[in-house]
This record gives structure tokens, C-alpha cells and sequence, in this order.
């Protein structure tokens, strides 16, 4: 899984201060435009929210719950694209203002070998790769100003504005991945959205954030800035000014513990966290003091103001990775000086977290005992449904009621095509001798792929595309390739659970990550002509449906790099395949229908050339805590795609349960 290995800090700073201008892809303007790249701004702080887009097709803006109606400038005048040292700025007092919470991201470092070859065959592509980046620029701005909003659900505002950034991000990333470029595509991204005023939640606010739920999870701290969960990209205390409060005070807002100071937070009700400053790597250490963030917590104390806690832990897929949780709102009830180890003392604040709400890190350590021991998990029927198949069991588990497990049918991990994969149509091959290399025009999976390889380093996809094309196994690049991902079956610890009114569905014991690999639709392929559609045969069905307007916005921050939009409805091919999961099956059989999905469905290649039958591969489409019910959208049910009129077969309607707040009724 993509951690943030591709982001890398140095020791010193968070990544180069270079003005916006240097910095590719770039956000492109209308033309008549000018773009100022020196700047005395301060930093963004109060700017125009986003507001998620339509599928309507409207061009109005609406006004949202967790965003404020400001439109782009459409006047020619010039617009100011200030300089990240700027937006983000640098903390002018490391002790004081540098957050040593903030540790570096995970980082796979290439092969010398790679990096070499690599930049040896992009030599001669990089003049027509920066007169595609300039031809980029030109519409991004016409793009974004005709961004609407129809939702009135501060949680889907949310969503859209994470799914953006990521989108953003892993497109920035694959295009400096192309040049051998800086690695910070997240601060690229977040930094680019905040400029453009793609935010929400700007204005600071005491307690909870409109759209931001307890558990959920962020993989950069510029994420927490562009949704107003906690403004500062480096520190760990976010607090509000006098100025803002109205009184010669200031008061804590939020804090982010992530291990940099001797925190104790080991329990899941109590917190005792530690102070800010003091603690440079690059200055005299010294006694804390009684300022900035420091003061801000003492305040609060003494006012009891409720301040919202982010917690950290280990990525389970990158060793030097952090994911951080949101776990509500905290009260502190005391403070205290201490000596640190270092000797110097330092500030301590004893937070207690408010009763009634929903689990938040509890659920984290609750998931990791029972991933070092499964036998842990109570209310367990069978230790793994799979049998061992799988890289990895899967629980089965009825915590629920009496109900003692699914009909039987025979698990496996792959597709049963009605001919011999000897009998179909080959899929190309590459000649890479060692990995396929993004950008490399010698490689015949890339250039299969558009150009670009479909996934990132650790395994991402980038876009939702009509087809991913992976190795196969005729290619000469070895298993280490970072084009073959789904092949490998899956990665992640699940469970089938019994939901009652929705029969049995998935969920995850690890925290996943947007644009991660799920697992197959797995079982047989099947004549629709020949079908015999009970209610059991079409529960355990799929079929192709066209793509619902969350999922092609999954390509929205993508697309605002291109010229314009290359994924809509009308690419997607009509496939004939459909899947019976009756008999045989995997988890997949159990994915539930939500209207509001957080996984889609994507084609993909990689033992056969023949596209009308490829294998039906699930993704995350959003960051999904552990414990998260997996879902994707069956679409509208009926004839099977590319079947017009009156279809004898045809699967009926059914009342959907899904509880979304665009929840069509039946699918």
C-alpha cells in the first residue's frame, strides 16, 4: 500500500521552497491571465471553501452546511499564485513553532540502477513532456470555476473534497514520477487546493467539524488542513487567537499526538500530552515556556472549552508510516510541570475524552490484537471462511443474533471462464528487464496503459480508466513490478459479518487507503441467455453497470490537470461479462450495495487479451477506518448492458437499505 514513502522530508525542512511557478504540473489559468509569483501574503488561512460537484450537471452554485459561497475571479486581472514558502511558511522559531510530532514520511527509495535508466530514457521525451505540462496549465482554472455543489450533507462535502486532493496527489505524483521530479506531491497538492480556495471548514471553531466523523483517518496533515479539522501544517497545537475570540486570551482548538514528545497515550479514555517547544534538533534545548500553544492549553483548561484530539498510529504497510485518527472531542482537568528525559521541563496536560461518543482509537487497538491473534475475536464462527486459501484468513462473525453463517459454497480466488485462457486472445508482453518504468516509451505495457503506468510505487491506482492493462505472464519484468498488484490476490485481514437487515457483508481489520486493491470478484462467468435467475442465483451476480456520477468523480482532482475531462460515462465499454458467485465464490460474494459507495469496480487484464471478459477488481475509493462496512454501487438493476427493450431474464428491483443520504431506493 502507497504510504507516504513518495513524500519524503529531510531533517531540516518539510520539503524545497520554491515559488508555485517551479513547481509541475502547475495550476493553469485563463487565458488573459497573469500569475505573480512573488508574494508578501501571509498565510492562507481564511479562504473560499469547496463544495463538492454535482452530477447534475448544473452550473450554479449552491450553498452548502460546511461551505461558504465565493465564486473565482472570471474578470481579467491577475491572479496571485503565492509562493509555498508563503501558504505553508517555514516556523520562524523552530522550538517554538516546529511540531517534532512531525516526522518524516515512509519513503521506497529506488535503485540507483532505475534512476539512471530511468532518467537515461526520459532524456530525449522531456521537451515534449513540458509543452504537455504547458498545454495542461491552460485550462485548470475554467475547470474549477464551474465546480458546483448540490449537496446539503456536510459529511459528502467532506468526502469530495478528500477524494479531490488524493485524486490530485497521486496524479501529481505519477507525472513527477515520469521526470524523476520532487517527491512532495502531497504538499504540492494541498497547497495548490488551498490557493485556489478548494477547502472547506476555513474559519476555526471549537468542537466538532461539520463533515468530519469520529475514526476517520488521514494519511498527510495537509488532509487535516484542506477539511479544518487542524489548521497547522506543522505544528501539533492549533489554537485560536485573541483576536478571534474577543478576549486578551487565546484558546486550544485542536492538538495531534503522534509520538514526537514523551506523551502518555496508551489508554483510550485519557490522554497526557505533552507541551510544545523546547525540543529543537537544530537549537539549544531548553525549558518550555508559557506561550503560543503552551498558554492556549492552559486556557482551555481553566474555560473547560471541549478541543478535538487527533490521534496517530504505525502504518500496518510502510514501517516508518503514520496514519492519523481522529478520536473526538477531550476536556483537560489538569496540568503540570515535569522533567523530560532530556532534563529540561516541559508542560503536561492530562485530557479526558468526553463520554457518549462513538469509538474512535479503541477500535484501532482492539482490530491489532486480533490481527496478532485471530482466536481474540469474540462472537467468532469460523476462524477463516477461506480455508487458507487467501494470503490471509477470514473471520466469520455474528455478533449480531442466532444466525450461524452463509449457504455453503466453495471459496476460491479466481475467475472460471466458460473456455481455456489457451483458447483466448494473448495479451502483449514487455520486454522490461527488470520493472516497467513509468514513462518509459520502450515498455509495451505503458504505452498499452496510455503512457502511464496505472498504479503507484506501493500500489495505488491513480485513475479509474476503462481498463488497466497489468504484466502478465509472459512479460519479462520480474514479480516485483509495481504493474502487477490485483495479481497477487489480496493484502488486507477481513472479516464477513452478519448485518441483519442487509445479510452478510465485509469489513476490514486494517486501516485502507484511497485507490488501494480490495480483492476480485471471483466465481464463474456465465451465458445471460442461459440464466436462470432466482432470487439466490441474482443475489450472487455480477454485472457490469455504467458508472455512477461519485465514482467518475473519483478522476475529478486528476482531470484538473488535463486539458479536459478524458473519463466520462460514454468510455467505459458495454461488457458482457457477468459472474456467478452461487456456487463458488470469495469475499466479494458479500460486498453489500450502498448508493453512496466507498469502493468501485475496475477492469483489469493480466492472462488474457479478450476486454469484453477482464477481471472485475475492487478499490478503495476513499480512506476506510478499520471496522468500516466495504460497499460498492450494483447500479440500476435490469437488462444486462448493451440489451435494449424487454429482457426475459431480467433481474427485479429491489428496496435498497443503504441509509445514504442519495440513496436512489431500490437497485
Amino acid at each position: 500500500m502507497e504510504n507516504s514513502k513518495d513524500e519524503a522530508e529531510n531533517d531540516e525542512q518539510p520539503f524545497e521552497l520554491k515559488p508555485l511557478r517551479s513547481l509541475a504540473p502547475m495550476f493553469p489559468i485563463p487565458l488573459g491571465y497573469d500569475v505573480e509569483t512573488q508574494s508578501t501574503d501571509p498565510m492562507l488561512v481564511f479562504v473560499t471553501p469547496f463544495r463538492p460537484c454535482s452530477s447534475s450537471g448544473s452550473g450554479r452554485p449552491k450553498t452548502s452546511q460546511a461551505s461558504f459561497v465565493h465564486p473565482l475571479p472570471k474578470s481579467p486581472i491577475p491572479l496571485k499564485a503565492t509562493p509555498i514558502s508563503v501558504a505553508i511558511p517555514m516556523p520562524q522559531n523552530e522550538d517554538e513553532s516546529l511540531d517534532e510530532d512531525y516526522d518524516p514520511f515512509c519513503e521506497q527509495k529506488k535503485p540507483a540502477s532505475q534512476k539512471t535508466a530511468k532518467r537515461t530514457q526520459q532524456a530525449g521525451d522531456s521537451n515534449a513532456a513540458n509543452i504537455k505540462r504547458r498545454s495542461i496549465r491552460r485550462t485548470l482554472n475554467k475547470e474549477l470555476a464551474f465546480c458546483p455543489s448540490s449537496s446539503s450533507d456536510p459529511s459528502e462535502s467532506v468526502e469530495a473534497i478528500m477524494m479531490m486532493f488524493d485524486s490530485l496527489r497521486r496524479r501529481i505524483l505519477q507525472l513527477d514520477e515520469k521526470e524523476d521530479a520532487s517527491r512532495r506531491a502531497d504538499l504540492k497538492a494541498g497547497t495548490l487546493m488551498m490557493q485556489n480556495g478548494l477547502r472547506i471548514n476555513s474559519l476555526k471553531s471549537i468542537g466538532p467539524v461539520p463533515g468530519v466523523e469520529i475514526g476517520d483517518i488521514f494519511f498527510f496533515r495537509i488532509e487535516m488542513c484542506i477539511v479544518g479539522l487542524h489548521a497547522p501544517a506543522m505544528a501539533g497545537i492549533d489554537y485560536i487567537s485573541a483576536k478571534h475570540v474577543g478576549k486578551d486570551e487565546t484558546l486550544a482548538v485542536s492538538i495531534i499526538s503522534s509520538g514526537g514528545y514523551e506523551n502518555d497515550d496508551d489508554g483510550t479514555d485519557v490522554l497526557v500530552y505533552t507541551g510544545q517547544g523546547g525540543n529543537s534538533r537544530h537549537k539549544e534545548k531548553h525549558d518550555q515556556k508559557l506561550e503560543r500553544g503552551n498558554l492556549a492549553l492552559m486556557n482551555s483548561m481553566k474555560k473547560r472549552n471541549q478541543i478535538r484530539v487527533v490521534r496517530s498510529a504505525q502504518d500496518p504497510f510502510c514501517n516508518s508510516g503514520k496514519i492519523y485518527i481522529y478520536d473526538g472531542l477531550y476536556r483537560i482537568e489538569d496540568s503540570w510541570m515535569d522533567k523530560a528525559k532530556n532534563g529540561f521541563s516541559v508542560f503536561k496536560y492530562k485530557l479526558r475524552r468526553e463520554p457518549g461518543q462513538p469509538d474512535g482509537i479503541s477500535v484501532w487497538k482492539m482490530t491489532e490484537k486480533w490481527k496478532e491473534n485471530p482466536s481474540t475475536r469474540d462472537k467468532a464462527i469460523l476462524l477463516d471462511l477461506s480455508s487458507k486459501i487467501e494470503n490471509l484468513p477470514v473471520c466469520l462473525v455474528n455478533d449480531v443474533d442466532d444466525e450461524t453463517g452463509p449457504s455453503y459454497f466453495n471459496y476460491v480466488t479466481g475467475v472460471d471462464y466458460s473456455r481455456p485462457l489457451s483458447k483466448m486472445k494473448p495479451l502483449q508482453c514487455c520486454k522490461c528487464p527488470s520493472v516497467c518504468l513509468p514513462g518509459d516509451t520502450n515498455c509495451s505495457c505503458v504505452q498499452q496503459n496510455g503512457g502511464d503506468l496505472s498504479y503507484g510505487s506501493t500500489g495505488l491506482l491513480v485513475k479509474h480508466i476503462p481498463m488497466v492493462y497489468e504484466c502478465s505472464s509472459n512479460c519479462q519484468c520480474s514479480q516485483n513490478c509495481r504493474n502487477r498488484v490485483t495479481q497477487k490476490g489480496v493484502r488486507l485481514n477481513f472479516e464477513v459479518f452478519w448485518t441483519g437487515d442487509c445479510g452478510w457483508g465485509v469489513r476490514s481489520w486494517d486501516p485502507i487507503r484511497a485507490g488501494t486493491f480490495i480483492c476480485e470478484y471471483a466465481g464463474t462467468v456465465i451465458d445471460e441467455t442461459n440464466m436462470n435467475m432466482d432470487d439466490e442465483e441474482d443475489e450472487y451476480t455480477f454485472r457490469t453497470s455504467w458508472p455512477s456520477g461519485k465514482v467518475l468523480r473519483w478522476n475529478l482532482g486528476a482531470e484538473l490537470l488535463e486539458a479536459c475531462a478524458n473519463v466520462t460515462t460514454e468510455s467505459f465499454k458495454k461488457l458482457p461479462i457477468i459472474i456467478s458467485a452461487k456456487s463458488s465464490g470469495n469475499v466479494a460474494r458479500f460486498l453489500n450495495h450502498s448508493c453512496s459507495p466507498n469502493l468501485l469496480w475496475q477492469p483489469v487484464q493480466y492472462d488474457h487479451g479478450d476486454d469484453r471478459y477482464p477481471h472485475i477488481m475492487f478499490f478503495a475509493m476513499k480512506h476506510i477506518p478499520p471496522m468500516t462496512k466495504l460497499t460498492y454501487d450494483y447500479g440500476i438493476r435490469g437488462a444486462p448492458p448493451g440489451i435494449k427493450g424487454e429482457f426475459p431474464n431480467a433481474c427485479k428491483l429491489k428496496p435498497c437499505l443503504c441509509g445514504s443520504s442519495n440513496c436512489r431506493g431500490s437497485f
